[in-house]
């Protein structure tokens, strides 16, 4: 029998049963923006259906359990031969079973490919985000592969098919393949040029054996590889695969799994090389060149995923608030908390707004979206990838001690969301890279500022921002030491000039009065009290 004290009262309803995807308005109006008309329907039944999926309880189950049961490395069989083998819990499978048919590999294969992904993707995040590592990899490896026409050929029709084929077999007699990578060595991290990994040639043209250590390799249980070694003539990019041609084994030693502090349902392992069979991609001495596409696609998929993890957590902060009540009244119409919330939905929405847009470049491939893309994708990365911890840290506040508690599934989302900020490249690498950007490739900062330019005249506050911006990049001499400065900034602008054109106007106020005119603290819920900010609550409710 249930004691009187016992009884439940005052808890807010799972956030479960709903569309993930329909009840994010700003993805939506994102996803309708940046859609040809004549592929909208498609469009939004196909990411309707994930996003219904997504909200039931029985993949948000799968997630949990994909996250509670990590991955297991076995090295050796009983009789002590190498296996080498990465054991998943079942619901890992399903769920990448689930992704890759998604088409959250197909983006380069689909008319509008890369929104539809986009969307896709920031969906998929709040599933389970460990899954979208080997999507990702997959995803970014084939504009690397179309550097040498004979690997794409092969290997691209694996790489974007919506089949996931599961098991270590000859990559030619699959339905699917996938891809991981291994960049990063012990005595470089990010600096890759130092790494000492060795590229002997073998007789057959563009054939080689690979001796060294990678320090991280993503996704250590994939199909095929894409790998930095030092050549005769320099850095070079290799691909490795798995599993030969014959049905052999390629000499592919996993040491070790890391103990990672989130991003637990995924795999990522330190590998050595030891006469590993290898083919060149690209040429020699040519290898971050050959994989600068790589880097770019998988920094989008960076600020992507942190734009899902935000969402979610603000989209259960805001579920709490709306049923938890607190001092006479529900929590999200109390003053204080309204302001919190509402400052957190502005970060989410600026980076759902400005992620799409980015994916939208990418459809779009003419020379000044590419040109946009080089200064505005690291830019973006540094900037949203940041924001992303303080939000959900702040959204599981929101929940109280609640939040606080595994079962409520913020934790989860707090070990998560330092991730991507460290992922392919830390801040200082992406703001160095912005400065690279501005210094020597003039055609990047045009086309940044054609695009911010668009929303010239429509705040006040957005145009002095642009203008001090101005300023500063007027100097760029001793530019290092300031580069994170630069960095933000220019992500600042971008999303306001992009919420300014697209936003409802209480969402554009609202940013622009906080994030470029100084009327906001430095914590979250410190917005004047002047704003439309129950409106902006509204906007960010999921609908359950």
């Amino acid at each position: 029998m249930v004691g009187s004290t016992h009884t439940v009262t005052n808890q807010p309803p799972p956030l479960l049963g709903y569309d993930v995807f329909t009840a994010d308005r700003a993805l939506t109006a994102a996803v309708e923006r940046h859609t040809d008309p004549e592929l909208l329907d498609e469009v939004r039944s196909e990411l309707t259906a994930l996003g219904r999926a997504s909200g039931s309880a029985q993949l948000q189950e799968w997630g949990a359990q994909a996250n509670e049961n990590p991955p297991r490395l076995r090295t050796h069989d009983r009789f002590g031969h190498r296996l080498d083998e990465v054991e998943f819990h079942p619901a890992w499978h399903r769920l990448l079973g689930k992704g890759v048919s998604a088409g959250l590999t197909a983006a380069w294969s689909r008319p509008g490919g890369h929104v539809r992904r986009a969307a896709a993707f920031q969906v998929w995040t709040q599933v389970d985000a460990g899954n979208l590592c080997p999507l990702s990899m997959t995803h970014a490896a084939v504009p690397a592969l179309r550097t040498d026409p004979a690997l794409a050929a092969e290997w691209e029709p694996r790489l974007t098919s919506m089949v996931y084929d599961r098991g270590l077999r000859p990559a030619g007699l699959k339905a699917g393949a996938l891809f991981g990578m291994g960049m990063t060595e012990k005595q470089g991290g990010s600096d890759v040029r130092a790494n000492t990994t060795a590229a002997t040639p073998l007789a057959e043209d563009g054939t080689y054996r690979l001796t060294g250590h990678k320090w991280f390799c993503s996704a250590p249980m994939s199909d095929g590889f894409l790998v930095l070694a030092q050549a005769p003539e320099g850095l070079t990019c290799f691909l490795v695969p798995r599993v030969l041609e014959d049905g052999s084994r390629n000499v592919f030693m996993i040491q070790r799994l890391k103990d990672k502090l989130g991003n637990r349902s995924n795999a990522s392992g330190e590998v050595e090389f030891d006469g590993t069979w290898a083919r060149r991609v690209g040429e020699e001495g040519r290898g971050v060149r050959t994989i600068i596409e790589m880097v770019a696609a998988t920094r989008l998929d960076c600020v992507l995923g942190s734009a899902g993890l935000m969402r979610q957590a603000v989209a259960q902060a805001v579920h709490h608030c709306t049923y938890r009540e607190a001092f006479g009244g529900t929590l999200a119409d109390k003053p204080l908390m309204r302001n919190v919330l509402a400052d957190l939905a502005l970060e989410s929405e600026a980076a759902t707004t400005l992620a799409l847009r980015l994916a939208a470049a990418y459809d779009d491939g003419s020379e000044q979206e590419r040109a946009l893309l080089r200064i505005a994708v690291p830019a973006a990365k540094y900037w949203v990838t940041k924001r992303c911890t303080s939000v959900v840290v702040e959204a599981a506040e929101c929940l109280g001690g609640n939040g606080y508690v595994e079962e409520s599934g913020m934790p989860r989302l707090v070990r998560e969301s330092p991730l991507n900020s460290v992922w392919e490249g830390a801040g200082n690498v992406q703001a160095l890279d912005v400065l690279r950007a501005l210094q020597r490739e003039p055609q990047a900062m045009n086309a940044y500022l054609l695009e911010v330019g668009k929303a010239r005249g429509a705040d006040h506050r957005l145009d002095a921002a642009v203008k001090d911006l101005l300023t500063e990049l007027g100097d760029l001499d001793g530019g290092e030491g300031r580069a994170r400065r630069l960095a933000e900034r220019l992500a600042l602008v971008l999303q306001g000039s992009l919420l300014v054109r697209y936003a409802p106007p209480e969402v554009a106020d609202a940013f622009c009065a906080a994030r470029l005119g100084g009327d906001g603290g430095s914590a979250f819920g410190t917005l004047p009290n002047s704003l439309d900010l129950a409106s902006v609550v509204e906007r960010a409710r999921p609908e359950s």
